[in-house]
């Protein structure tokens, strides 16, 4: 059997050979902080406990790996970009024996940290600039929660609140920017906005919502609840719709980002109304038939029971109503293309003599920007229905927010607020309790995969039955106990990313190095012990980004709309508006993401399409990945420039091998690979440019550039 296929045989078969014996229900039972096994030489936390399950097979770790390659190892994981020569040179040279832990404490501090971690995390709430389905509509202002999220790993924002912030920000941090970019994680469902069946469409967002919150929160499959009982866990179908109830009565509103300028962009507005109110009345005026026309047009798509809500006052529209409702003005009204179009030329012209007239008082003011933030319709919610097969057309019994009844089965109160009803605010603090079951768990498995390639529950987004058990659950309680109520370092924070992350990057366990040995190998081959590290390949963005990097043109300008770079000739004519040349070579994690137009780079090396919650990315091997890498235009370039830059620094070509290595693989070249690359630069003909390309471009595809060793 390939060996895939029998890995996933494997994962239905009960687990107790790498694990403790489990309840099936492992993942809702709470939790206490486990004692630290008493292993002789692991005075690490992690250490002692991978330790223990070692020895229960006796086997050791891996040794700590060579020292350049650990600092690139380091700088990869927890900045996305390689250590420059001079970073690695200046920690070749420390003698301190806290050499490694002070650049661990510079690569923590660094604005790039944010970056690396906040690619993980895109990923996992369905991060795009765009609406998917066939019109792919821009989100202009979806960015800001990009960098919000950057932000808050970089301040090292306490979890429970990033958590509660994406919830509910907007009702328990009033009048907080941060808290209020924060609710786009509500606004990342993909949108059909002109699907006509909107009583559907909002079922598809709610249901959508539900989900992404439960696989990244709660680590849940709660999606297979919506048709029936969940199969296999113990989630009712009940429990599925009373954790949507909390999200019912949902308001997707784009609305100006309040800070100091906000009050003169607005000032200086309204003076150009005021300004301008003649003019603008006449070319509405002008303009009415066509708009009458065109909107009646839009109008017509709508089944009249829809169509009639454009012309109901709002106080006599029901919460249900007042959503469909703006579902149907996003159509009717928002859109001008194609407005008019059916202008007469005279007609045409005497346009474009009121337009004229309407620029001689000058440009309109730039409006205050805007954020993609999400509110309630008001001070009542549709009702919620549990749905007979998941279908909105056959309600059954009408639920209200509960949580789910497997781990908190009580009744819920909750108390509306001036900001909203108050229920996604009661989901956000229920979720973030130190005791919660799951939200730390989670949490920290997700930090632990990102380190070492794989979870102690592998399966990240599904801590239930058919997930895979954890490998090390005491390990996992104890980082989960940790991040709620640090104890082994006085300085940090409840709640710290950080202090879990330093935990993980200082252990022996982390630092070992990636080589099998022949007992660990036969015993063990997967690795679920951690005997050794595993070896990860680099994601498209890291990639590029290092790519960028060695050859000396990544721009590291930080934050702002997203970059578009160039794509292949093949390409041209999507919807890529190519950014300015300048511009361009900025890190991968600003580049636009577009749902049906992916950088090809990203999309090759296995970047999610991000239409649905992404925790784990897998890693395939396939030829277009080796072809692009030998073809792109973009690497291509980067390996010339690569080569120059290095040109200019070496006396000779021993030297230009040397630094050529250590920049783009953090070490010296063995007698062998110099003695190499000088016969292949000594019998080529062509110019030395070209040469050097040639040699620069092969250390870009060698593995050892490509994974993190």
């Amino acid at each position: 059997m390939h060996r895939l296929g029998l890995l996933i045989c494997l994962s239905f078969l009960p687990f107790t050979v790498f694990a403790s014996e489990l309840p099936k229900d492992w993942a809702y039972r709470s939790f206490s902080r486990p004692e630290i096994p008493q292993i002789e030489g692991n005075s690490h936390p992690i250490d002692a406990f991978i330790q223990a399950r070692l020895n229960e097979k006796k086997l050791q770790r891996r040794p700590k790996l060579d020292k350049a390659l650990l600092l690139r190892r380091l700088s990869l994981d927890l900045t996305g970009l390689p250590p420059t020569p001079e970073q690695l040179k200046e920690f070749l040279n420390d003698p301190s024996p806290r050499a490694i832990e002070k650049q661990i404490d510079r690569l923590l501090a660094s604005p790039h940290y944010g970056e690396r971690l906040a690619l993980m995390w895109l990923d996992a709430v369905r991060y795009a600039e765009s609406d998917g389905f066939k019109a792919d509509d821009y989100r202009p202002y979806a960015w800001r929660y990009r960098d919000y999220v950057i932000q808050s790993f970089n301040s090292d924002k306490p979890f429970n609140r990033f958590v509660q912030e994406q919830i509910a920000g907007d009702e328990l941090f009033p009048n907080d920017n941060e808290a209020l970019i924060a609710t786009g994680f509500l606004r990342m469902y993909p949108d059909e906005y002109n699907a006509v069946n909107l009583e559907q469409r909002r079922q598809e967002i709610l249901n959508d919502i539900t989900d992404t919150t439960g696989q990244v929160f709660l680590g849940l499959t709660l999606g297979c609840a919506k048709c029936h009982d969940h199969k296999t866990d113990p989630i009712y179908q009940e429990d599925y719709y009373r954790l949507q109830a909390f999200f019912a009565g949902w308001k997707p509103s784009d609305e100006y980002l309040v800070n100091d300028k906000t009050a003169e962009q607005l000032k200086a507005l309204q003076e150009w109304e005021v300004k301008t109110a003649e003019i603008r009345k006449e070319i509405a005026e002008f303009e009415k038939p066509y708009r009458e026309k065109f909107t009646a047009k839009r109008r017509s798509r709508f089944p009249e029971e829809y169509a009639k809500l454009l012309d109901m006052p709002e106080s006599e529209k029901t919460p249900l109503q007042k959503q469909i409702c703006a579902m149907i003005e996003k159509q009717v009204y928002a859109d001008e293309n194609g407005m008019f179009n059916g202008m007469k030329p005279e007609e045409k012209q005497k346009h474009e003599a009121l337009k004229k007239r309407l620029a001689e008082f000058g440009p309109k003011p730039a409006e205050p920007p805007r954020v993609m933030a999400m509110r309630d319709i008001g001070p009542e919610a549709p009702p919620t229905f549990r749905l007979k097969r998941g279908n909105w057309r056959f309600p059954k019994e009408e639920l209200q927010p509960a949580y789910l009844s497997i781990i908190d089965d009580k009744k819920v109160s909750i108390t509306p607020s001036p900001q909203g009803l108050g229920r996604r605010a009661q989901l956000a603090q229920w979720l973030t309790q130190p005791h919660h079951p799951l939200t730390s768990r989670v949490a920290v498995n997700r930090l632990w995969q990102h380190f070492f390639g794989r979870g102690i529950v592998p399966t990240s987004d599904d801590f239930g039955t058919t997930g895979e058990r954890p490998t090390h659950p005491e390990l996992l309680n104890w980082l989960a106990v940790e991040l709620v109520k640090p104890s082994t370092d006085k300085q940090a924070q409840p709640w710290s990313l950080k202090h879990i992350v330093r935990l993980i990057v200082t252990s022996e366990t982390y630092q070992q190095d990636s080589f099998n040995h022949p007992e660990g190998e036969k015993q063990d081959p997967d690795n679920l012990l951690f005997w050794r590290q595993n070896r990860k390949r680099m994601e498209g963005e890291t990639l590029r980004d290092a790519i960028l990097a060695v050859s000396g043109t990544l721009n590291l300008k930080a934050g702002g709309p997203s970059v578009y770079p160039e794509l292949p000739p093949e390409m041209k004519g999507t919807k890529w508006p190519l950014s300015p040349e300048a511009e361009r070579d900025r890190r991968s994690i600003y580049v636009a993401v577009r749902r049906n137009t992916r950088y090809p780079l990203f999309a090759a090396f296995d970047s999610p399409e991000r239409t649905e919650a992404c925790n784990r990315r897998y890693e395939t091997t396939t030829a277009p990945q080796a072809l692009m890498l030998l073809n792109d235009q973009m690497i291509l370039q980067k390996a010339s420039l690569l080569g120059e830059r290095i040109r200019k620094q070496a006396a000779n070509d021993s030297e230009m091998i040397e630094k050529l290595f250590v920049t783009t693989l953090s070490r010296l070249p063995t007698s062998r690979e110099k003695q190499l690359i000088l016969n292949f630069v000594n019998k080529d003909t062509r110019d030395s440019a070209t040469v050097w390309r040639e040699v620069s471009h092969a250390l870009l595809n060698t593995n050892e550039f490509i994974f993190i060793d």
